[in-house]
């Protein structure tokens, strides 16, 4: 019933995750760094300790009386995420929702499960398990060919973004994405993918954190909430100097007093977008007490938010008008990736 309910959650937080980007198509009228600062103040800054405060009351007291090396490391994964974050909206805005979600996730899905294996080898005092030790292992070699079969699903399905974009014309491939670029959509989705990665990091850094939650009498299932709050002070610090600059230097800043926009409509969907992004982390904790196994949890949560991601992708009518052979491309690609995930998972519980 534990795991039933950990797939549960990760579940919820993976169509989160997949779908938060939606009610940023509802905006119009705004550059995106000022509905991306919008929706980024909402699910880095305002409703991260709400959620925190609702469930584990002495967050802050927690955080206060944690060391400051716990809270330094977990805030500088948070700050390398939120670059990886940040060229997330990037990736989706020049590539659309189905191939900027694939590129984005499936690189994020391999050093998710990576990273943290590879920080305890230099770290073997804290007694989990080494990529070494995943090198020795039967399970750690079904992990590392997850790892190298999810490549050739993100190769396949650069190679479908490539054979769009010689079949479709400028308008017929702005109609479902209005800004498509495939080359600076590759480049940026990859750059994310590996640094959203540092999020799995960085839950993995501030499990003390958590930790103490629990050790105060507050229930498990809520405790990541406080490493989220650190985490996501780092993300913050990077998209708000970002937006802010790019708001400065492109005059966007206008946006907020712009008339001749949906003020009102365009906050609220930003908002929403933002509050819609959290809740995948939200679930991901919940799902996470209930594994057990960060590698795992993460891998699984990837596997959701891309199969979402596409379903949204097929609605938004993102492949229309390319060939067949085009369309079976995407689809085989995403087919290999979910499966390299499916190999992680199974390899991690080995």
């Amino acid at each position: 019933m534990q795991a039933i309910l950990g797939v549960l959650f990760h579940s919820l937080g993976g169509i989160a995750a997949g779908s938060f980007y939606m009610p940023y198509n509802k905006v119009k009228g705004w550059s995106w760094e000022t509905y991306w600062m919008v929706g980024g103040v909402m699910s880095w800054l305002i409703v991260p300790p709400i959620a925190a405060y609702l469930t584990v009351p002495g967050f802050l007291e927690i955080i206060s009386a944690s060391s400051s090396t716990i809270i330094g490391f977990t805030f500088l994964m948070g700050l390398l995420w939120g670059v990886g974050g940040l060229s997330y909206g990037l990736g989706v805005r020049y590539l659309g929702m189905s191939l900027g979600n694939s590129v984005v996730l499936g690189f994020c899905s391999v050093f998710g499960a990576l990273v943290p294996s590879i920080y305890y080898n230099f770290n073997p005092e804290a007694g989990k398990t080494t990529f070494t030790e995943m090198l020795a292992s039967s399970g750690g070699r079904v992990v590392l060919l997850g790892v190298l079969i999810c490549l050739l699903g993100i190769i396949l399905s650069g190679k479908a973004g490539m054979m769009k974009e010689g079949e479709l014309s400028e308008e017929e491939k702005k109609k479902s994405v209005l800004e498509f670029n495939l080359v600076k959509g590759l480049i940026v989705a990859t750059l994310s993918g590996i640094l959203s990665a540092f999020f799995s990091f960085g839950i993995e850094a501030g499990k003390p954190l958590a930790d103490a939650a629990v050790a105060a009498g507050y229930d498990h299932l809520y405790a990541n909430n406080v490493t989220f709050v650190v985490i996501l002070w780092g993300g913050l610090v990077t998209n708000l100097i970002w937006t802010t600059y790019l708001s400065i230097k492109n005059k966007a800043y206008k946006d907020f007093a712009n008339k001749q926009t949906p003020i009102s409509k365009n906050l609220l969907f930003s908002a929403l977008a933002g509050t819609i992004w959290f809740l995948q982390f939200f679930f991901y904790g919940m799902g996470e007490s209930k594994l057990g196994n960060g590698a795992s949890s993460w891998i699984l949560h990837m596997s959701t938010i891309i199969l979402t991601a596409n379903l949204w992708g097929i609605y938004r009518k993102e492949w229309k008008g390319v060939a067949k052979k085009t369309k079976l491309t995407i689809i085989v690609g995403i087919a290999v990736i979910l499966l390299s995930v499916v190999l992680v998972a199974v390899g991690n519980a080995m």
